[in-house]
C-alpha cells in the first residue's frame, strides 16, 4: 500500500493521463469521472484521496462497504457497488447509502432488489453489467441478451437504469481490450435508438489502471482505478475481479 504522498502523486498522474486521453479523443474532460476502486484499501487511505478533491469510490464486497461506512460517512462522497451482488446481501448493502449498483446482470437479481426497495420506499441508480469478453470468470449479461434484459428491468420503477458497465478482457494485447470497449459503446448506441421508457444511457463504466486511455477513446464516462493509485495488491487485478471465487 502506498504512503500518503504517493497516493496524491498517483492521483495527479492518473488525472493527467485522463486529461491527455480526453484531448487526444477530442472529448470534454468533464465527461469522465474517476472512480476510486477501494477494495482492500483502508479508510484512512481513502480519505487521503478525498483530500485531492475526488469523491467517488467503488467497492466489490458488501462486507467492505459495511466495514468502512462509519469511518467515511462524515466525509462527503458517492459510493458505487462494483462487485457481483448476491441476492442475500441486498438488504445489507442498502443500509449503507450506496448511490449506484453497477453490476446488475439478471432479471431475478433486479426483481429482488426492486422488492426490497419497494419495502423501504427507495429508488437506486443501476448500471447493467455486460460480459464483453465472454470469459466464464466474469459475470454480466451476454451482449446479445442485454437489450431484452434492459426492457424487462425498465418495468421496475425503483431501479433507475443509467447506463452500462463492463470489466473488459485482462490482456496485455490492448487491441483485444479495445474490442470489448467498442462493443459496449456500440451496445449503448443501439439501446439509445430503441428509446426504451425509463432507460438512460448516459454512463459507460469501463477501463481500469492499465487501459484508461483506450477506455476514454472508446467513450467511457466512469474509469475505475485502484492499483495505479493505491499500489499493487497481493494478487493481480484479474484475481480480485474473478467473481466466481469466494474471497
Amino acid at each position: 500500500m502506498q504512503n500518503n504522498e504517493d497516493i496524491l502523486h498517483n492521483i495527479a498522474v492518473i488525472q493527467q493521463r485522463i486529461a491527455n486521453a480526453c484531448k487526444k479523443a477530442n472529448r470534454n474532460i468533464n465527461e469522465v469521472k474517476l472512480l476510486l476502486a477501494t477494495k482492500t484499501v483502508p479508510p484512512e487511505k481513502i480519505k487521503i484521496a478525498f483530500e485531492s478533491g475526488l469523491n467517488l469510490i467503488g467497492e466489490n464486497k458488501v462486507q467492505e462497504v459495511k466495514a468502512k461506512y462509519d469511518a467515511l460517512k462524515n466525509t462527503p462522497h458517492q459510493s458505487h457497488f462494483i462487485g457481483h451482488l448476491q441476492s442475500n446481501k441486498i438488504k445489507d448493502l442498502l443500509k449503507y447509502n450506496v448511490n449506484c449498483i453497477q453490476t446488475i446482470d439478471s432479471f431475478s437479481l433486479a426483481e429482488k432488489l426492486h422488492q426490497r426497495l419497494l419495502s423501504t420506499q427507495q429508488k437506486i441508480d443501476i448500471l447493467i453489467q455486460v460480459n464483453t469478453s465472454a470469459e466464464e470468470s466474469k459475470f454480466g449479461v451476454a451482449p446479445e441478451n442485454a437489450i431484452a434484459l434492459i426492457k424487462q428491468i425498465a418495468t421496475l420503477e425503483t431501479l433507475q437504469i443509467k447506463g452500462l458497465m463492463t470489466i473488459g478482457l485482462f490482456s496485455a494485447e490492448l487491441t483485444k481490450v479495445r474490442i470489448c470497449f467498442k462493443m459496449l459503446k456500440n451496445l449503448q448506441q443501439t439501446i439509445i435508438q430503441e428509446k426504451i421508457p425509463n432507460v438512460q444511457m448516459q454512463e459507460l463504466s469501463m477501463g481500469m489502471s492499465g487501459d484508461v486511455e483506450i477506455a476514454i477513446e472508446e467513450g467511457a464516462t466512469i474509469i475505475r482505478v485502484g492499483t495505479a493509485i493505491f499500489g499493487k495488491r497481493i494478487y493481480a487485478d484479474s484475481y480480485y475481479w474473478d467473481e466466481t471465487k469466494d474471497k
